[in-house]
């Protein structure tokens, strides 16, 4: 439990840190002295933590997951079953499992120093943010970066790619691009049992039977008989490793 607490704290600190990087890299507004400077930091503050649950979303493996899921729900033919609520339950639970070394390495980088008052909060965020940069970075389509650098008119340098509010949209972007890559190989078998029961319904006269229904005990016992969601969940995970 206490080890659970210590990677959510972590997940907190590295979307604060996040949001605080990528809203001091657009925004480059100078340093104020006096009140006016914590009025505006706190104002900051406070937009940003209103942003932090989105943006944390799409710093990891969560859009991904939930896209694979979706459309594996679709392809069964279930429109309601598992619901909405079961599916997001899942794919956030296996986020955090897929996430976890990367909560653990911004909770001892950054989280615990700054807790011990060892760090400013400066380096603090930098240590914190670094570990879901790494691992954008390595997720990331390099044609992705340079369509959104091309597109604000940027020139691509190294410090660019590191940039959070580059590689967040890329990530994104390259994460929903693989989501619907697995859901094409995910739809296939089921596809495949559509056009048979189609095929043996014409056949057979019968035009007049949806060949949804009828295909629907089948692809269901296809997708018993293989252990499906397991088999999906775990190789969504392995794309990770």
């Amino acid at each position: 439990m206490r080890n659970t607490l210590k990677l959510s704290l972590a997940f907190v600190a590295a979307t604060l840190a996040m949001t605080v990087a990528a809203a001091a890299q657009s925004a480059d507004i100078p340093p104020v002295a006096g009140l006016s400077a914590r009025i505006i930091q706190l104002f900051l503050t406070v937009t940003v933590l209103s942003l932090a649950p989105g943006i944390a979303m799409m710093a990891t493996s969560l859009p991904f997951i939930v896209i694979a899921l979706s459309i594996l729900r679709q392809g069964i033919g279930l429109q309601q079953a598992p619901p909405n609520m079961l599916i997001m339950g899942l794919a956030l639970f296996l986020t955090f499992f897929v996430m976890e070394p990367v909560f653990v390495e911004a909770w001892n980088s950054g989280v615990a120093p700054i807790a011990d008052q060892s760090l400013t909060e400066e380096e603090a965020l930098k240590r914190i943010s670094a570990p879901f940069a790494s691992f954008m970075r390595d997720r990331v389509d390099p044609e992705a970066i340079k369509t959104l650098s091309d597109a604000r008119g940027a020139a691509l340098t190294a410090e660019a790619e590191t940039s959070i509010a580059l590689l967040v949209p890329a990530f994104v972007l390259s994460e929903i691009q693989r989501a619907f890559e697995v859901g094409f190989v995910i739809l296939l078998p089921f596809l495949i049992i559509d056009l048979l029961v189609a095929s043996v319904l014409m056949a057979m006269g019968m035009v007049m039977v949806p060949p949804s229904i009828v295909a629907l005990p089948f692809k269901l016992c296809f997708f018993i008989m293989t252990n499906g969601w397991v088999a999906v969940s775990g190789a969504l995970v392995r794309s990770y490793a």
